[in-house]
């Protein structure tokens, strides 16, 4: 590589950086409205080429999957900032489960993106917070606000069948996006075997 090219290789990274950003920030602007838009729709959006974004993405399910990483993310450093550790096992397994619905509400094409697969893909899917749930869970175990009987990868296994459960309901119009959470909570403290789970 010549010195010119060196130099200009550094701004090159720069822009690449700047159209995948583009492209993201395009992809959940577009899916979020019409979650099985093409990526046609959300090239015209972000103002750029389809070439473009298949320099960046190989295809629709890989830009899908860079959104829900993106999400993940964002999901996992709202749970990092509101310490959970610092607050009683109920009452972290609350916030843990506001912070999954307000990330539905900013990322309302998660609902459509979760098709039915085999058994265990739910969890697979899930396993960048699997850890944090799990920890959760044996804490609540073992200050005796959570069902001790059965392990606690079982409960966990059942918190996020109970949030795909939800999401179903709500994917089907049975349920708002504003009931969502209360079921939720209410539903998985009742599996956690906390007798006085509110409701309201």
């Amino acid at each position: 590589m010549s010195e010119d090219q060196e130099r200009a290789a550094p701004p090159l990274r720069a822009d690449a950086v700047r159209s995948r950003s583009a492209i993201l920030d395009a992809a959940v602007r577009v899916l979020n409205e019409r979650p099985h838009a093409s990526l046609a729709e959300v090239a015209r959006s972000a103002g750029l080429t389809r070439q473009t974004i298949y320099a960046h993405f190989s295809s629709r399910d890989a830009l899908l999957a860079a959104v829900v990483e993106q999400a993940t993310i964002e999901a996992l450093s709202g749970m990092d900032a509101s310490s959970l550790d610092q607050l009683s096992p109920v009452d972290a397994m609350g916030r843990l489960l506001e912070i999954a619905w307000d990330l539905i509400r900013d990322y309302p094409l998660l609902l459509h993106l979760d098709a039915p697969g085999p058994p265990g893909s739910a969890i697979e899917r899930h396993e960048p917070v699997l850890g944090r749930l799990e920890a959760l869970i044996r804490r609540g175990q073992a200050s005796g606000d959570f069902d001790d009987e059965v392990s606690s990868s079982w409960l966990a296994a059942a918190t996020i069948g109970l949030g795909e459960a939800v999401g179903d309901e709500v994917r089907a119009g049975r349920m708002t996006v504003d009931d969502a959470p209360r079921v939720l909570r209410s539903s998985v403290l009742r599996v956690l075997g906390v007798v006085d789970a509110v409701t309201s």
